[in-house]
Order: C-alpha cells, then structure tokens, then sequence
C-alpha cells in the first residue's frame, strides 16, 4: 500500500546501483547552483556508494522509473556513544521540485534510521538555502546552532547551519 504522504506519481525506494547515474546528475545539478554544498564535483559511483549506509538511502521515481530526487546517510563517528546518530543529504531535479518529493523522501529516511535504532538525524546546510531550511522545519529539524565562516567555498566564507531531528520514539 502507498504511503498516503507521498505525492501522487512518486514512488520512494532503495537507491541502488540502478539510479547511479541520475543519482550523481543531480547532485551535480545541486553542486551546480552554489548553496547545497561545499563540493565542487559530484563523487564516482563507488565513493557516494561506499559512504552512504546501505539501509537508509532512497530514491523518489516517477511512473516511467525517472530519479526525481535522492536521500542518504553517512555515519557521523565510529565512536559508539554515537551509534544511534547519522548525517544526510537530501536532492531534488530542479524540474521536480514543489512537488513534496524531498518531504517523501524525508520521510522514508526517517521510518528508516527510527526502525534501525536511530535517534538523531543531522544536516548542516547553507543558510541562503531557504528552501532546505524551511523542508527541514517541516520534517520536525530544529536549529542547534550556526558555524559561522566553517569553510571557503568559491573563494568565500560560507556559514552552515546545524539543523537535528532527534526521534520522539527512540529512549
């Protein structure tokens, strides 16, 4: 049965090797418009796959199978006090967006790290990047904090800020 929260015509499933090239294609298109991310290229297939968790990355199709958008996790320590705390990134085409499709996939991101044990997701994200702040608000993140001037990126300073979800389910 469809996830009633997941706009008509999308479908939420486990990214796999198969979305590999739209996957990147849009992380590059994100990379592109300068307020995503600190990265300048999108990574091989091999690196985004060996550093994302297997169990919690999702790709949002369309009815013919096109890659609309992408979550993703990566572990944020290997220390175990942090076993239960995960970062990610969420994507969208720029044709797809105002569709609710990085809400669907928030969502199934968050059934997921929640069923695995879970209890706080993080994202640091450029504060120009409205939208993804606003997404985040919505999903149930809250601001803990801005790291002012953390990086260069094209030659500037670029404030991040730290947003979290910790899980209402997780003790």
């Amino acid at each position: 049965m469809p996830d009633p929260s997941t706009p008509s015509g999308v479908r939420v499933v486990p990214l796999t090797a198969e979305h590999a090239d739209q996957v990147l294609a849009i992380y590059q298109a994100g990379i592109d418009e300068g307020d995503a991310t600190f990265e300048t290229t999108a990574p091989t297939w091999q690196a985004f796959d060996a550093a994302k968790l297997p169990g919690h990355r999702f790709a949002a199709l369309d009815d013919a199978g096109t890659v609309l958008g992408w979550v993703a996790a990566t572990r944020v320590s290997d220390r175990c006090a942090y076993t239960g705390v995960v970062e990610h990134s969420v994507y969208v085409a720029p044709a797809a967006r105002g569709r609710k499709v990085a809400a669907a996939l928030l969502g199934a991101l968050i059934d997921s790290t929640e069923a695995a044990g879970i209890w706080t997701i993080q994202s640091g994200v450029f504060p120009e990047n409205t939208a993804s702040m606003a997404l985040h608000r919505r999903a149930g993140f809250r601001v803990v904090g801005t790291r002012e001037r953390i990086g260069r990126h094209h030659g500037r300073w670029r404030d991040v800020v730290l947003l979290e979800r910790r899980s209402p389910v997780i003790d």
